[in-house]
């Protein structure tokens, strides 16, 4: 690889967030209450921890992208084009390039929460308990 070629993972970072439009927890809440989709991608040992997020989807980072790939065999029922989904992981670095990649599929109200799940718990905001629930408790690994 030429070095012209190379890039650091912050210059990556700043890439993928100039296409997204990020939500603060506030935001964020507001926009589950109007039905996006929060994916928690955050580590399982960092859920048992901390918490979860209720009404989340919960996607291993791993396999987002064939989950919410509309083209996937794989994907899941909420997979679509227009879906507004707002992935979070714990501090807002990981999801952003998440929500990038679910872009490049062609998702493209994807986006993430500033400062993932500690700046949701931080705001000290109330537990969503969004409608169809039951479809969105399913694990989805």
């Amino acid at each position: 690889m030429t070095a012209s070629l190379r890039r650091g993972i912050d210059e990556v970072l700043d890439d993928a967030r100039t296409r997204l439009d990020r939500l603060d927890a506030r935001e964020a809440y507001d926009a589950v209450r109007a039905g996006a989709v929060f994916v928690d991608i955050r580590p399982q040992i960092n859920r048992d921890m901390e918490g979860g997020l209720p009404g989340a989807v919960v996607i291993d980072r791993n396999v987002l992208d064939w989950r919410l790939d509309p083209a996937s065999d794989a994907r899941l029922p909420i997979a679509g084009y227009d879906l507004h989904v707002i992935v979070v992981c714990n501090e807002g670095y990981a999801s952003s390039l998440a929500a990038a990649a679910l872009q490049n599929l062609g998702i493209q109200r994807a986006t993430d929460l500033v400062g993932g799940y500690r700046a949701w718990r931080a705001a000290g905001l109330p537990p969503l308990n969004p409608p169809n629930l039951s479809t969105r408790t399913a694990l989805a690994r």
